[in-house]
């Protein structure tokens, strides 16, 4: 079975589009749509309003940055955690 038939018509090459939409988001983070707009709102996930209706994009990179953060993030944690173990 070809994985490329299983994959959204924009991602038949293998790449996600440089810009994504909340929805596109929240679709990769395996959460909402609200909380894909949450992470937008709060300014976690940078994006831009584009079109006449503002609507929210995402450019790849900036989705890409966010899971480094969150990685990171995550890192620190353990190691603190594991430092007050100790």
């Amino acid at each position: 079975m070809d994985n490329a038939t299983h994959l959204p018509l924009q991602w038949q090459n293998g790449c996600m589009p440089r810009f994504l939409t909340l929805a596109d988001v929240a679709e990769q983070l395996q959460i909402n749509s609200p909380a894909a707009y949450a992470l937008v709102r709060s300014g976690e996930l940078k994006a831009i309003q584009v079109g006449g209706r503002g609507q929210w994009r995402v450019e790849e990179k900036m989705l890409e940055q966010y899971i480094e953060e969150r990685y990171a993030e995550a890192s620190r944690m353990i190691q603190e955690a594991k430092s007050k173990s100790v």
